[in-house]
């Protein structure tokens, strides 16, 4: 059965399917621009990037997106977290998704521009915190996902009480959400929409680079591990030579630092371990992932496009309103 659209506010996407944001540098304005046509959300991983470089990235989403819709994806426990922000706002973007920590300001700062703001939470605490500030929709975030996670329980577990916090908001359900019968038990919990990030790592249009895919297309479910960010949150990663020296606490200390992040523990430079997988040297890298990479049945390289017609066909065949 046809899948229903998200509506957030007075901005509608053909299919309740939000492409995650994945930094550094991982998705950009060529992926976000292609789900934006196929008729989902595309977003920008905007943490890690230079405010140049990402007004750069949201001209090439907007001239691809075809009047789709898209916006970017921000760490708060980024420096640059309000520059970023303001620049995603100049530039018109659709919607702005914040997570790894809580914004009240943004709603502020957003406040009479049109640009919808959708926190990440983990919990309806938080859901309640993020209606009252005036979100214009909520990200509900389990332990499945990829990169930093705020939370060691289930998307699905947690759903229902964001939900019941949520009021009349939009709630799109997020983390290891992988094949269709997965997002259809999230439709059926409820959830308005589902965001959906590593199966698009192996997008044509993804920016990761080669060798990071083929992390991805060999992983198995006992490649995927948690490890400690600098950040002071898990993250979910994929076994590298630098990731066995992160769980062993063997990481070497940055050289150097431009302090990137509010708070860091200066164990290692996540940022650059994140550079080097994006541009090859995995072995001295961090690959993040979802938990459920292992799940992903077609690991071929292909089109942005196809990968998301794939998602909407598998939904299709089970969803049930």
């Amino acid at each position: 059965m046809k899948l229903p659209s998200l509506k957030i506010g007075d901005i509608v996407a053909k299919f309740p399917i939000v492409q995650g944001g994945m930094a550094v540098r991982i998705s950009t304005g060529r992926l976000a621009g292609a789900i934006a046509a196929a008729g989902g959300i595309g977003i920008i991983g905007a943490s890690g990037m230079e405010l140049d470089e990402l007004k750069n990235e949201i001209n090439v989403a907007k001239s691809l997106a075809r009047g789709g819709i898209f916006g970017i994806n921000i760490m708060f426990a980024a420096r640059d977290f309000f520059n970023v922000v303001n620049t995603a706002i100049r530039e018109k973007v659709d919607v702005i998704i914040a997570g790894a920590g809580f914004s009240r300001d943004i709603f502020k700062i957003a406040a009479g521009t049109g640009i919808k703001i959708l926190p990440i939470v983990s919990s309806g605490r938080l859901a309640k915190t993020a209606r009252i500030c005036g979100a214009d929709a909520i990200v509900v975030e389990g332990k499945e996902a990829g990169g930093h996670l705020g939370t060691d329980r289930p998307t699905l577990e947690i759903l229902p009480e964001v939900m019941a916090e949520a009021g009349d908001l939009p709630v799109i359900a997020a983390g290891g959400l992988t094949t269709g019968k997965e997002i259809c038990e999230a439709l059926k919990l409820g959830a308005s929409g589902v965001q959906i990030a590593t199966r698009f790592v192996l997008a044509e249009e993804c920016n990761a680079s080669k060798q990071f895919k083929e992390l991805y297309q060999r992983a198995k479910k006992e490649d995927v591990v948690l490890i400690t960010s600098p950040v002071g949150l898990p993250g979910r990663s994929i076994k590298t030579e630098f990731v066995d020296k992160v769980l062993k606490d063997k990481a070497p200390k940055p050289v150097g630092c431009d302090y990137c992040l509010k708070h860091c523990s200066l164990k290692y430079c996540i940022i650059q371990a994140l550079i080097n997988s994006q541009r090859g040297d995995v072995e001295h890298g961090i690959v993040f992932t979802g938990e459920n990479v292992w799940k992903i049945k077609n690991r071929t390289i292909r089109p942005a496009k196809e990968i998301f017609d794939e998602i909407v066909k598998e939904a299709e065949e089970c969803y049930k309103p």
